[in-house]
Parts: structure tokens; sequence; C-alpha cells
């Protein structure tokens, strides 16, 4: 009879603890986002360029910020699978199912983001709107380049165009020399397959497609430019593009020469 009923109560006490336990699961659920179902239909180049730095030479404007996160606690950074407020609703447009480009701007060195000191926008992701107030919403985060902080700043999303790449090559513009300016987060290195970003832009003739040699000065006179590698435009603006190297004999660094092959 004993035995029985330490039997009983052990039963009793399992289906207590798998009650209790269950209870905390389903309220920890509660305050996250479904799975990230919506990235993984890109490709693998498409969601590398979705990532990558761009130049600005003043702040962007930024109304529409993530705000927090549903959490029991006060947190900064987020990651595919929390929730996240942001500081808009229905009375600004937002509804649910938009998309939005998660960005921060990170200045080359400290200081007010200005034509000497540009700033790096750097993508730390996109979201999904999940649920929608008259002054907030609910977001999951689709996918993540970096962490999701509060105070980033929201863009439309657009899936970026993977630029086609030509076999020809053409020759170097010894005329036209432009320098490798920053990479994402102030970066200063870079290998093979990884973006930067240079002063020459479509007001200089580049377009998305175009190809650059990058060289290196070794400054001592009587010595040619060294051809570090190869890299292709893949977001061009009106005085800067973001490359991508493709061929790299060393690193890259801040500094080094770039030749549009025209």
């Amino acid at each position: 009879m004993r035995l029985t009923c330490l039997t009983l109560t052990a039963a009793v006490l399992a289906a207590t603890l798998s009650m209790a336990l269950g209870a905390e699961a389903l309220a920890e659920a509660a305050q996250k986002g479904p799975a990230p179902e919506f990235s993984t239909h890109l490709s693998a180049d498409v969601l590398s360029l979705a990532c990558a730095p761009t130049l600005v030479y003043e702040a962007p404007p930024t109304p529409l910020r993530i705000s927090g996160g549903q959490d029991s606690f006060a947190r900064r950074t987020f990651q595919p699978g929390d929730l996240i407020t942001i500081n808009a609703g229905t009375d600004n447009g937002i509804d649910v199912g938009q998309e939005f480009f998660v960005r921060r701007v990170v200045a080359t060195s400290f200081g007010r983001i200005n034509r000497a000191n540009p700033g790096t926008v750097r993508t730390a992701g996109w979201i999904r709107i999940y649920a929608v107030d008259r002054r907030m919403s609910l977001a999951t985060i689709t996918h993540a380049c970096d962490t999701i902080d509060v105070d980033d700043y929201l863009e439309p999303f657009i899936v970026p165009q993977v630029p086609a790449i030509s076999a020809d090559v053409l020759p170097a513009q010894r005329d036209n020399y432009g320098r490798v300016v920053i990479g994402n987060d102030r970066r200063q290195t870079f290998g093979r397959g990884e973006y930067f970003i240079v002063d020459r832009g479509s007001d200089h003739g580049v377009q998305v497609g175009s190809h650059f040699v990058v060289y290196r000065d070794h400054r001592r006179t009587g010595n040619f430019l060294f051809d570090l590698g190869e890299a292709v435009a893949v977001d061009v603006r009106s005085e800067s593009s973001t490359l991508q190297a493709t061929v790299t004999r060393d690193a890259f660094i801040v500094g080094d020469w770039v030749a549009l092959r025209k």
C-alpha cells in the first residue's frame, strides 16, 4: 500500500511539473514571433548583397524605428525568433505583411556625418509586420545580417538584383583612379567575396556590373602599382559605389587605388 502511495505521489508530482513547465513554455512562446520563413526562397548571393554596405554624406531621415521588444526585461538587441516593436502603426500607413530593411548609420570616424566624415549604412536585416495598432506595431525578424538594435531605422524592403558579370576584360582607365574608402562597421581590410566602398560612382561613369582593378602603391620611386585583384560594382550611387571583391592576390585595405575597366 505504501509503495502504491509513493508511486501515485511521484506520478502526481511529475504531472504537476510537466504542467508547470508547459505553462512556462507557452508563456515564453507567446512572447516570441513565428519562426522566420520568408527569406528561405532567396539565394545566398541575394542574401549577401542585401546585407552589403553603402555610403552617405548626410544622415538619412529616420522616422520609422525599432522601439523595443516583447520580453519581461528591457533588451536592446534582437535576433530571428524575437518579436520586436516599431514606433508606427495604422495611423502611419503600416499594415500586416509589409516588409522593411532594418538599418543603422556608422560614421567613418567619430563626429557628425558630413562630406569630410561620411557614414556607412549598415543593413542589420529585414522584418515583416506581424500585428498592428494605431501607433505601434509588432514585427518578426525575417533575416539578420547583424543584431537588430533599438533605434535602428526602417526602409521599405526591396529584393536586390545580383548584377550579371561580363566575361569581357576591358582596359583599366589610368586617368580615373579612385580609392577604397571603408566597409561595414568601419572595416579596413577585405578578402574575396566581401564588400567595400569606393569613392567612384555614376558621376564617374560607374554602372552596376562595372569591373575594377584594385592596386596598391608602395610609394617607392621607379615602381609600378601592384595589381592586387579585381572587383565588381553591385550598388552605384552618384559619388560612391559598393564593390564585391572577385579576385584577391592579397587583402584589399582602405586607401588602395581602384581603376574602372572601360
